[in-house]
């Protein structure tokens, strides 16, 4: 917050001081002003800016909370990928929430604290957390992500203090929505991936119709093979319930030299045509009829349909228009406007 500084002296007085100030000048070091200014900017942000990880406590005592860190331990950190790794976070099952405190409800993150600069940044566990308090991180590490390389660095049996669980995106189980339609880039995948964990496999909402569609710059960046082959699985036994698509910007050459497509990829970006033809009826026998558009005057006309997009901002704006100001939802654009989606019907991640 800035405050504003509204002077209360005289007129007269006001006028004294400026010539006073005015003479004066050239007795006043630029220099000194600045650094005594940019001093007294850096004190007022590091004591007075909204940084939640300095202002929350640590707490060894008490239940997971949104309102304090608590410590975990790494239990697992393997690589899979370029720059990627799958880490375990347990948290002692003594600070769980009760089970009867419906605290983990997908779409949820952490906030994961970096103790050595003092930073934190949210995380969405894959699976949620188990029974043992167990909760799996697919964690990229970027050149400027200050907490992802610092995970990368930390080794299994080291200490990470995390709060939460926070509620990204929380579910509806009701008839709202007949289709979702979930777009994810990169580690955008990850809520989405939580959200088929919890809710898609478990058989909830058994009347709305799902689908994925996930891009990575190539075969190798996508999430961990064990993870897409489960989705891969579901999809082929449940076609009427989930669906699952990926797209990669370029294939890459195997042992062989030949190009790798191994997992049915397609090459290329989610674009509008690639976006209609991942979800419209590709066989006249298949049970998926159609959905979410139906042609009618040579125009698509939406039905209940929810599109989640998760990404890179670049994808984000193209495929659903930009985040608005301080990251809030703004108007929807990009493809799915040019679709005729509505405010209503799309959230960004």
């Amino acid at each position: 917050m800035r405050s504003r500084i509204i002077s209360n002296v005289p007129l007269s007085r006001q006028h004294s001081t400026t010539l006073n100030t005015t003479r004066s000048r050239t007795l006043i070091n630029p220099w000194a002003v600045g650094s005594v200014l940019s001093f007294g900017a850096l004190v007022s942000y590091y004591f007075f800016s909204p940084d939640p990880s300095r202002g929350a406590p640590t707490s060894k005592h008490e239940k997971l909370s949104p309102s304090h860190f608590t410590p975990c331990t790494i239990t697992s950190s393997e690589p899979c990928g370029p720059n990627a790794r799958l880490i375990t976070l347990t948290v002692p099952t003594k600070f769980l929430p009760a089970s009867t405190e419906k605290r983990f409800s997908a779409i949820w993150s952490v906030f994961v604290k970096d103790d050595d600069i003092q930073v934190e940044r949210p995380y969405t566990p894959l699976e949620g957390v188990d029974a043992e308090g167990r909760m799996r991180f697919w964690i990229k590490k970027y050149p400027h992500g200050e907490v992802s390389r610092w995970l990368h660095s930390k080794r299994v049996g080291d200490e990470v203090e995390i709060r939460g669980p926070m509620q990204t995106w929380l579910w509806q189980d009701d008839s709202t929505w007949n289709e979702v339609v979930m777009l994810s880039g990169g580690t955008g995948f990850a809520p989405f991936y939580q959200l088929f964990h919890d809710i898609i496999s478990q058989g909830v909402s058994p009347e709305t119709r799902f689908t994925l569609i996930h891009s990575s710059r190539s075969p190798s960046e996508l999430p961990p093979s064990s993870i897409m082959s489960a989705l891969h699985s579901f999809a082929s036994g449940n076609p009427a319930r989930f669906r699952f698509r990926v797209f990669v910007d370029e294939l890459e050459l195997d042992a062989t030299g030949e190009k790798e497509d191994k997992l049915q990829l397609h090459v290329g970006r989610i674009n509008k045509d690639a976006l209609m033809s991942s979800i419209q009826e590709e066989n006249s026998s298949s049970s998926w009829r159609i959905w979410p558009f139906k042609k009618s005057d040579n125009s698509h006309n939406l039905r209940k349909t929810l599109f989640l997009v998760c990404g890179p901002e670049p994808m984000i704006a193209t495929l659903s228009g930009p985040y608005g100001r301080n990251f809030s939802q703004g108007p929807v654009g990009g493809v799915l406007k040019e679709l005729g989606a509505t405010s209503e019907q799309v959230y960004k991640f």
